[in-house]
Order: C-alpha cells, then sequence, then structure tokens
C-alpha cells in the first residue's frame, strides 16, 4: 500500500489535547483549521497550495483569506519548490505514514503465513511500545523570526498587551521586516499618544500594520540610508527606482517611491 492509493476515511482526534493546543483560536479559526487538516486527509497528507486552501475554505474576501493564512502559518509546514509555495502538515504526515507502515505489515504477515504471522506481527508492535503521533497542532518553531522579535520588544519604549499574542503576530506579518525599524516605528507612534491609556496594544498595532500607513513613518530616503547603514546595512548603491543593500552576505532593498520606505529582501 503506498500514499498515493492507500486512503483512510478515519481520523483519530485526541479531544483534549487538540482544544489545549486550540485554545487561543477563535470558533471560526478552529473551523478552518479541522477544514484544512479533513482536506489534507483526504489527499493523503501530500502537499497543497493556498489557492488550494482558499477553495476549501471558500473564501471571498480577503479578511477571509488572511485568517485562512494565519492558521497555515501557525499549524503547517511552508514549503517552497521552484516558483510554487506549498503547505504539509507535520503530524498529518506521520499519522498517515505510521497507518500506512501498520497496515502494510500486516498485508505482508498475511501473505506469509496468515494469522499466526499477524499475531506475532502483533506482538513485536506491542512489545516495541511504538505510540501512533496525535494528529495535533504543532507549529514548527522559526528561530530567526523569534530572536527577532526579541529584539523589537526589548526596543519598544512601551509594551502594552500580551507579549505572547504580540509575538504571534509579529511571526506573521512581520517576518521579513528589520526588528529595529518596527520597533522605532511603534515608539514614533507610541510618542504622540499622550493618555498611554488610550495606546494600542502592541498585538493590535501589528495585527492591522500600522507601520504602514502611520504617518510619522514617512522620512526622507536619505535619512533612512543613514539609519540602516548605522544598522550594519552596506550600501550598494541605486537601481531603478530601488536602493540596494547587502548584510550578511543577504541582499535587501527599498523603493524610494513607496512612502513608508520599508527595507525588503532582494
Amino acid at each position: 500500500m503506498d500514499q498515493e492509493n492507500n486512503k483512510f476515511h478515519a481520523l483519530q482526534l485526541f479531544t483534549d489535547t487538540f482544544a489545549a493546543e486550540t485554545v487561543h483560536l477563535t470558533n471560526e479559526a478552529v473551523g478552518i483549521y479541522i477544514k484544512l487538516l479533513c482536506f489534507a486527509w483526504t489527499k493523503n497528507t501530500k502537499p497543497f497550495k493556498e489557492i488550494d486552501a482558499m477553495r476549501i475554505c471558500q473564501c471571498r474576501t480577503k479578511d477571509c483569506e488572511l485568517k485562512v493564512m494565519e492558521v497555515l502559518t501557525e499549524f503547517f509546514i511552508l514549503n517552497k519548490k521552484e516558483e510554487d509555495f506549498t503547505f504539509t502538515h507535520k503530524r498529518l504526515t506521520a499519522e498517515h505514514k505510521y497507518l500506512t507502515d501498520k497496515y502494510k505489515k500486516r498485508s505482508e504477515a498475511g501473505r506469509k503465513g496468515g494469522l499466526a504471522t499477524q499475531n506475532q506481527a502483533k506482538a513485536d508492535f506491542a512489545s516495541s511500545k511504538i505510540k501512533a503521533p496525535i494528529p495535533i497542532p504543532s507549529p514548527i518553531p522559526n528561530k530567526n523570526i523569534r530572536d527577532n522579535f526579541e529584539q523589537f520588544w526589548s526596543l519598544l519604549s512601551n509594551k502594552k498587551g500580551s507579549k505572547f499574542l504580540a509575538g504571534k503576530k509579529y511571526a506573521l506579518q512581520c517576518a521579513d521586516m528589520i526588528p529595529e525599524e518596527v520597533a522605532t516605528t511603534f515608539n514614533r507612534y507610541a510618542s504622540t499618544v499622550k493618555d498611554k491609556e488610550f495606546l494600542a496594544h502592541v498585538s493590535t498595532w501589528i495585527n492591522q500594520r500600522r507601520f504602514e500607513d502611520d504617518e510619522n513613518n514617512k522620512t526622507d530616503i536619505k535619512s533612512i540610508i543613514k539609519r540602516l547603514v548605522a544598522l550594519g546595512y552596506e550600501h550598494t548603491g541605486r537601481v531603478n527606482n530601488y536602493e540596494k543593500f547587502i548584510k550578511n552576505g543577504k541582499k535587501y532593498k527599498i523603493n524610494r517611491l513607496d512612502e513608508n520606505n520599508m527595507i525588503v529582501p532582494d
């Protein structure tokens, strides 16, 4: 039995573990996650594209697409093959392989000698104390993003709200951004709010992508280049409308025509 042809119509769900791992999700996000789990299981846990996830969740609005991407980013593994991005679920794939191997062993045992051989295989399996992987959410940590967030958090002038939620939103919205730049933008915003009671939580500010529309973001391009150089970025010149930089062997760029002037990977 191979993965291409082997379909299992039932997926075991350990409810107490599932509930504990998804306690921070809204009901809508839980529904999206269950739909994506069921879809991946019916496809034998093979990689699927973002457009497939949007179709399964019947997304017709940008808000729906964002919620689906939040679930994909937290619980699924992003794979890049050539120009296509696909997603897989680590625990789901392990569970499918476990069941496939299990029934393959049973089939081979039956061909070799019937019930006696099958009973021996069960005994061997029981003595090995191998347990089936639990199909529960298993976020894949990204050390670089986690380190960047810690640096961002340490630079904030006002750490309002939950650090845990801020970290979740930072990983989703600011993965390719410079932590010093994001922190500077938030601090600039915070300085304009006289009564700190009305200051937005850091997680809310990030989730609403207010670093893009904050008026305090609009800075002269020369000042931005100077600040990036001070942060260790080597300015390598201008190509078309982009200012080019290098840091630690990686290339970055800024669009001079973008009023927010955010640096992104090149």
